[in-house]
């Protein structure tokens, strides 16, 4: 079955944009991996937007920029189809159902002195989300391991990550080691790889809590970190517990946590933090500034990604960039089903999940609803 036809669909509009992204910001629990999960299920196999080579390029781009890389997914895919409003209507729409949701919890933090119980729902909703990453992975590998030497690099990246090498560093070899093999296949002494922008790099000196101090604090955040929540809590930890000291160990813990377990993008924990320091309008301004970098890169990047393909070398480093990508996937996956299927409950959710998955088709979204419900009866 091909995933193209001689019919090329009429590009979404900016309010199907916007109807799934609001959907996905809302139901989208287990971190990037997921999130990426549900986007390649909707955009690729449901909606027919990009094909999967083109899902997996984006994809690979946003994993080459800092900041968060489920979200920068979602603003490539919405200016692939509408441009500079539909990258907007992306990002914004996956961006506030979590902010909301965050707000509202860091709400009856700051009320009550402690985080809602949210146990019974993560219970029944983390084998779920394990299911739906594997059958991403299972789709997007097929697309991805398009040769022998793509399958080797694909193992080397993974057992690197699995030791605990950089993302980036990681992803980067891959790339260069795929280009350079078709480079000296080709005897061409020109590199078409362009360098993407790492993003601007503020420094700050320890100062007083402001709303201005807050809004830059995240700016440079969003700007330098690559990877994982447990990297975004270094950071934070780094400037706003050892250097500023607007926050202690316990709260930074709690918002960290908060991010983790909500649904959308965990670099929410921003919002959590900005309302802990100026209620209301620090969320505004710590969310606005953590995600202000995401939307600048992507802006300036995504015009370069359609061209790369073209180019046979810069071809071969974005299929280098997209294994490792995908190897990146499946060994925080394996990490992340570790701790979601916990006893033979969660094994029978998980199974049960993949297997209506692969057999049905079944939509992602239902599915986490019913491992919300599951887990909140259970309990």
């Amino acid at each position: 079955m091909t995933e193209t036809s001689s019919a090329v669909p009429a590009p979404p509009s900016l309010w199907e944009i916007a109807r799934l992204y609001l959907k996905l910001g809302t139901i989208a629990f287990g971190g990037p991996a997921a999130h990426i999960a549900m986007m390649e299920d909707e955009v690729v196999r449901r909606r027919c937007w990009l094909t999967r080579q083109e899902f997996l390029d984006l994809l690979g781009a946003a994993n080459l920029i800092p900041g968060p890389s489920s979200t920068e997914l979602a603003i490539y895919i919405g200016y692939r189809k509408r441009g500079v409003p539909g990258l907007l209507v992306a990002g914004c729409c996956f961006i506030l159902p979590a902010a909301v949701i965050v707000g509202v919890i860091a709400w009856a933090y700051v009320r009550f002195g402690h985080l809602p119980a949210l146990q019974g729902i993560l219970y029944g909703i983390k084998p779920v989300v394990i299911a739906i990453v594997v059958q991403a992975l299972w789709r997007l590998g097929r697309t991805a391991v398009k040769t022998p030497l793509l399958a080797a690099v694909g193992i080397g990246a993974a057992i690197l990550s699995a030791v605990s090498a950089t993302p980036v560093a990681v992803l980067f070899g891959a790339g260069l080691i795929v280009a350079a093999i078709a480079w000296v296949k080709q005897g061409r002494g020109q590199s078409a790889v362009p360098a993407l922008a790492p993003g601007v790099w503020p420094m700050l000196v320890s100062i007083p809590f402001g709303l201005w101090p807050l809004f830059w604090v995240f700016v440079k955040i969003g700007c330098v970190v690559f990877g994982s929540g447990y990297v975004l809590l270094a950071f934070l930890r780094a400037d706003l517990v050892s250097r500023l000291h607007w926050l202690n160990e316990g709260q930074l813990l709690d918002a960290v946590a908060v991010g983790q377990v909500t649904p959308g993008p965990v670099f929410t924990t921003a919002t959590f933090i900005g309302y802990l320091l100026g209620g209301s309008k620090g969320a505004i301004v710590a969310t606005a500034g953590i995600f202000l970098p995401a939307f600048v890169l992507v802006a300036a990047t995504a015009p370069v990604v359609r061209r790369l393909r073209g180019s046979p070398i810069a071809g071969a480093f974005l299929d280098g960039l997209n294994v490792a990508s995908a190897a990146l996937m499946a060994v925080v996956t394996w990490q992340l089903a570790r701790a979601a299927v916990v006893d033979m409950t969660t094994g029978a959710i998980a199974a049960a999940s993949a297997a209506l998955l692969f057999a049905l088709g079944l939509n992602a979204t239902w599915l986490v609803l019913g491992g919300a419900v599951v887990g909140i009866i259970l309990h």
